[in-house]
């Protein structure tokens, strides 16, 4: 989980960044950054107080950045 939570957070980060470095990055995409970080830290904030296991913590992180990672890789081609 940690490996693929890595690998697609720095394929979605030099995405991004190309974007940015383009002016292609649109206000959507901004939003998107500050929203999927917002529900992610709120899930695995959650999951800490319930005493949940590394899995329930990490997975709101992982599943944001590989769906990231699919759709950036989509958009570029």
């Amino acid at each position: 989980m940690m490996a693929e939570l890595m690998l697609s957070s720095w394929e979605t980060i030099a995405r991004r960044t190309f974007m940015m470095s383009q002016g292609t990055c649109s206000d959507a995409e901004y939003q998107r950054m500050v929203r999927e970080k917002t529900e992610a830290a709120m899930l695995s904030g959650l999951a800490l107080t319930r005493g949940a296991g590394a899995a329930a913590v990490m997975g709101p992180w992982r599943s944001r950045s590989v769906a990231n990672s699919k759709r950036l890789r989509k958009k570029k081609g």
